[in-house]
């Protein structure tokens, strides 16, 4: 297939909506005029790419109505069609999709260009803060993954609880909840997510084969995030020094 396989299914369907269509006018693929409206501008590619999308960009310094051309079976747009208009509806531009296989084709818009309204998600933005604040340390390195996992928050506190269990045995979980100072233990113990845990009687954890064979693997996670909190919990206790009324100057 041919860029210019995408062109005449895309001039028949502008036609039809009573534009007149021109190709390759000033280094545009296809241009389209109806009336004194703002020419549509069609940018044809047989894959979406940075490129392409560079090139949109561009020509909205022309006509606020840019539209990208690709193939129906364009393989990206079929893996992440989501994210590719919201990118492209962040950017202002238009996507349709072109069907030449068929004797006559066929276009389909899936989006038209026009100013971006963002929704911004409250919820969204409230829990990257509230991991933020309340991850102890900087113990992921960014733009890495680790094959033992990503550093959470919850995987911190998760971590400081098999540590104590590691060192003191099984333990009543409402124990370490006031040991660590640790409002979540008993949920943590519960849930189990890591399966670090088992449950030896009423209310009585102990740390499980699998959590002796990996929590060794986070000791210096677990030291730093252990040191953090005993520093916060620190400045959390220290109490403002109690002063008497200012005596008068004579």
């Amino acid at each position: 297939m041919k860029e210019s396989d995408l062109y005449l299914p895309l001039k028949r369907f502008l036609e039809s909506q009573n534009y007149e269509v021109k190709g390759e006018v000033q280094d545009c693929d296809a241009v389209a005029v109806r009336g004194k409206e703002a020419p549509v501008v069609v940018e044809l590619k047989l894959s979406l790419n940075l490129n392409v999308v560079l090139q949109a960009v561009d020509r909205l310094s022309l006509t606020p109505k840019v539209y990208i051309g690709i193939p129906k079976q364009c393989k990206i747009l079929n893996r992440r069609r989501r994210h590719i208009i919201k990118l492209l509806r962040m950017l202002g531009l238009g996507l349709v999709v072109i069907d030449s296989d068929r004797q006559i084709g066929s276009v389909e818009v899936l989006l038209d260009p026009g100013e971006y309204r963002p929704r911004k998600s409250k919820h969204r933005q409230e829990r990257l803060l509230g991991e933020f604040v309340k991850r102890v340390g900087d113990p992921n390195l960014g733009g890495t993954g680790k094959r033992k996992g990503i550093m959470t928050v919850y995987r911190q506190r998760a971590l400081v609880i098999a540590r104590f269990l590691q060192k003191q045995g099984p333990t009543k979980a409402s124990h370490i909840a006031r040991t660590l100072r640790e409002p979540k233990a008993r949920n943590i113990l519960y849930k189990n997510v890591y399966g670090w845990f088992d449950k030896v009687s009423l209310g009585v954890y102990a740390l499980s084969s699998r959590g002796k064979q990996e929590i060794p693997l986070w000791r210096e996670e677990v030291e730093d995030t252990i040191s953090g909190n005993q520093t916060t919990h620190h400045h959390t206790d220290e109490q403002p020094a109690k002063r008497g009324p200012a005596k008068a100057h004579r």
